[in-house]
């Protein structure tokens, strides 16, 4: 008779988990979902991200060929001082 009691016991305890189960599985499904067309997308923003940091490179080689140029033209002017007498610039 104690068998019989823990198999009803154990039976109610199966279907109360399974009824809850079954209310967290359709709150889920019911749950508040942003529609697609609201939210942004990853790709668009790892593309602005992308697109922002070519243009911060960009920027950087620009003034990295400026200042290798002004340091070039610079040495070249050195160089051709050096190479001078300063005899010969009078």
């Amino acid at each position: 008779m104690a068998s019989r009691g823990y198999a009803q016991a154990a039976l109610v305890l199966l279907a109360v988990q399974l009824f809850c189960l079954g209310t967290a599985d359709a709150d889920q499904e019911t749950g508040t979902v942003i529609p697609a067309e609201s939210r942004p997308c990853v790709d668009c923003h790892a593309f602005e991200f992308m697109q922002r940091a070519l243009q911060d490179l960009k920027k950087t080689a620009f003034n990295l060929d400026a200042r290798t140029e002004t340091l070039v033209l610079r040495a070249e002017r050195r160089a051709l001082c050096d190479c001078m007498p300063v005899s010969s610039l009078r």
